[in-house]
């Protein structure tokens, strides 16, 4: 039955300018990302190079197109603010190893995370898959993950626009604030006598951090492409700290937001390049949500970010999500008595 025509939250028409479309590579950037491959591998860097190393990848010019658009002046200050980040140097480790139990050091460890700016946090066995291509893996076996909730009335008004760039400041603000919180935990880490790396963002980094996210239970997988939180939603900004401390992992969390996603089409109604798609799509060897890189990049381009997507994701509306999870267990426990009443019913 085809579907219902689309709906959608964006009213401003928007056509991609001549001058961003004249800098698009021959390369799709959905082909870099591994859409429709069926085998597995480590992911690529498509945008946001480490240091703006932005020669380096094929939508480089693209980048700096974002950065060449004129901006509110308060998010460029919050942009450039280096002192609101993780430092650039890490503290020494420590020359006396404290010895404790694994489960030990992964309470306290979560404990410091939630003390210092984290909203939740999550352990995983760092998997060297999770590495970008030409990266090499860092040689210790955890990942501590971290999110921080942006605020939802600075969110609501994405994507930004120059009357209104609430959503574009709070982005950048988010950015610092995980970045900083990884620093601060790496240093606490490294102040125990174990080593510890951090990554944040909006950089690549080493690896990609979604992955770690869902196996260490930060959320589930939406259909925005983003990790969605059985309490904060969609609005999370993630960063996370490699390191040799002995930990135990903490359990991913399936709380029946990807159930949700398959019949809910807010995000991908609302999405004005129509990037996002109803069905999951095999990307690297791996069936999942998936946003049409070529679509999105240029809109998000020429509004200087946006997030809509985020914003009228149904989990991250205030005191929502709680309702969701109830709702969806109560679905999940209705559908295992139908079950089992059908395995009783004799052929």
């Amino acid at each position: 039955m085809p579907r219902k025509a689309k709906k959608t939250t964006w009213t401003t028409p928007w056509e991609m300018s001549d001058e961003q479309r004249a800098l698009i590579p021959e390369v799709s950037g959905n082909d870099i990302n591994g859409l429709g491959e069926g085998q597995v591998r480590r992911p690529s860097v498509v945008y946001w190079p480490n240091d703006r190393a932005f020669d380096t990848i094929a939508h480089g010019d693209l980048i700096r197109y974002f950065y060449d658009q004129p901006n509110a002046p308060e998010v460029v200050a919050v942009r450039r603010d280096e002192k609101k980040r993780a430092p650039k140097e890490l503290n020494p480790v420590a020359a006396h190893k404290i010895e404790d139990s694994a489960e030990n050091w992964a309470r306290k460890a979560k404990e410091f995370a939630l003390t210092h700016e984290a909203d939740v946090v999550g352990i995983a066995r760092l998997n060297p898959e999770w590495f970008f291509e030409g990266v090499q893996p860092t040689p210790v076996p955890w990942v501590i993950v971290m999110g921080a909730a942006m605020r939802y009335d600075m969110m609501k008004s994405a994507p930004p626009t120059p009357d209104n760039p609430d959503s574009a400041l709070e982005v950048a603000l988010l950015y610092n604030q995980v970045d900083r919180m990884a620093g601060a935990l790496a240093n606490w880490i490294r102040a125990q006598g174990y080593f510890a790396e951090h990554q944040g963002g909006p950089y690549s980094g080493a690896m990609t951090l979604i992955p770690p996210a869902l196996e260490s239970g930060i959320g589930e997988l939406g259909k925005h492409g983003s990790v969605i939180n059985r309490t904060h939603g969609s609005l999370l900004r993630l960063s996370a700290v490699r390191t040799d401390m002995p930990l135990v992992p903490t359990k991913a969390d399936d709380f029946g937001a990807d159930d949700f996603c398959t019949n809910c089409h807010v995000c991908a109604d609302a999405c004005p390049p129509d990037a996002i798609s109803h069905d999951k799509q095999v990307v690297r060897g791996a069936q999942k949500w998936y946003v049409d890189f070529d679509k999105c990049v240029p809109f998000f381009n020429d509004h200087q970010g946006c997030a809509l997507c985020l914003a009228v994701c149904p989990w991250s509306r205030p005191g929502v999500a709680d309702t969701l999870v109830a709702k969806m267990a109560r679905r999940r426990a209705r559908h295992r008595q139908d079950r089992q009443k059908d395995a009783q019913t004799p052929p």
